[in-house]
């Protein structure tokens, strides 16, 4: 029998898809090609309304041209959007982000013509990776103990769920032996990593630079809360040569009025001093941030400040999202400012960025 993937979104969903291949090799054939294929597997993402429409697009495209095959909704949406999927696709199956472990199960149960529906929390396995690609991804925990306004993604990850530092530690060894140069480290909120279980993300990377082989390590995103619990130690470790110098660290606005709305549980200044330690320590440090155009209560006074944040720390990499209000989440029940508006300010960072990017070295992590 033949699979083909689909995977949106984020490098966690890409990393759930490689555990899903591994567990899936032995008894099944993938295929680049879905006309090919006997059974469609769809990674979905459900950070952002405009990608949850391309998703639901492709799906409508499956039921209407793939008729003829079986088909498995995973990913982020089947928690987010449980009822639409089940009103939009009642004939196929869906699985949360915690049941990618029983795949095989699963995948054999749905060719035998039975629907799966099973989206419910439970304790992750840790799959040892036996398809290891030169950039290889590696989920170092999933879920998170925030709970920001405007974010669906805790609906389907649920809290902080942190795998063991010497399983992770097995994985990273087993993927280097088998040709991977680039290990990322991922989670749903990287910094949080290890709250859960008595450690944390220092503690990790101390034991994962010591691991033989010519590879390099590419940390994922950490809020500035997380960051700053251990900053010194941070830059300390991230100063060893296996560690890229490229440091993921989402702003989301510049008010610190708009930041307590959005409850990020942070301030400007936090954000501030993670940012000038890290280039005072490491001058080549490649700097990401994340800002969101148009919450509903920020006002222009508020666009100014994320304008002025901008201009004050150049960062190299800026991922600007058009706020756009997620299911069952507390920024839904707001009111939306105009469209217009919302657009005005995104293209007005955006060309802000762009001007700023001119006079930068072209990072390079």
């Amino acid at each position: 029998m033949k699979i083909y993937f689909k995977t949106y979104g984020c490098t966690a969903n890409k990393a759930d898809e490689l555990t899903m291949r591994t567990l899936l090799k032995d008894e099944f054939d993938f295929v680049k090609n879905v006309k090919n294929s006997d059974m469609i597997i769809i990674l979905t993402c459900g950070v952002k309304g405009s990608t949850q429409n391309k998703i639901m697009h492709r799906l409508k495209i499956f039921k209407e041209e793939f008729s003829d095959k079986k088909v498995l909704i995973a990913g982020c949406l089947p928690r987010i959007i449980t009822k639409k999927l089940e009103d939009d696709f009642p004939n196929f199956s869906m699985i949360g982000a915690y049941q990618i472990d029983k795949i095989s199960d699963i995948v054999k149960k749905i060719l035998k013509n039975e629907r799966i529906v099973e989206i419910n929390f439970k304790k992750l396995k840790c799959v040892i990776p036996e398809i290891i690609k030169k950039e290889q991804p590696i989920v170092i925990a999933s879920g998170c103990l925030n709970k920001c306004a405007y974010c669906a993604t805790k609906l389907a990850k649920g809290n902080l769920f942190s795998f063991p530092i010497n399983k992770i530690v097995k994985n990273v060894k087993i993927c280097v032996e088998n040709g991977a140069e680039k290990i990322l480290l991922t989670a749903t909120d990287t910094g949080s990593y290890g709250k859960d279980i008595g450690t944390n993300l220092v503690e990790l990377l101390k034991e994962v630079v010591e691991i033989k082989g010519n590879f390099k390590i590419r940390v994922g995103m950490m809020n500035p809360n997380d960051a700053k619990r251990y900053l010194d130690e941070l830059i300390e470790i991230y100063k060893n040569p296996k560690i890229l110098k490229f440091l993921h660290v989402p702003i989301q606005s510049g008010s610190d009025r708009v930041l307590e709305d959005m409850n990020r549980n942070y301030s400007v200044k936090d954000f501030e001093r993670v940012i000038t330690k890290f280039r005072k320590e490491i001058p080549k440090i490649v700097i990401s941030t994340d800002i969101i155009c148009g919450f509903p209560t920020e006002t222009k006074e508020d666009f100014e400040e994320t304008l002025n944040l901008i201009k004050k720390f150049r960062p190299e990499v800026l991922n600007i999202s058009k706020f756009y209000p997620r299911p069952n989440t507390e920024a839904k029940k707001m009111k939306l400012l105009k469209t217009d508006e919302v657009k005005r300010r995104s293209r007005k960072i955006s060309k802000l960025h762009k001007e700023i990017k001119k006079d930068l070295i072209k990072p390079k992590y």
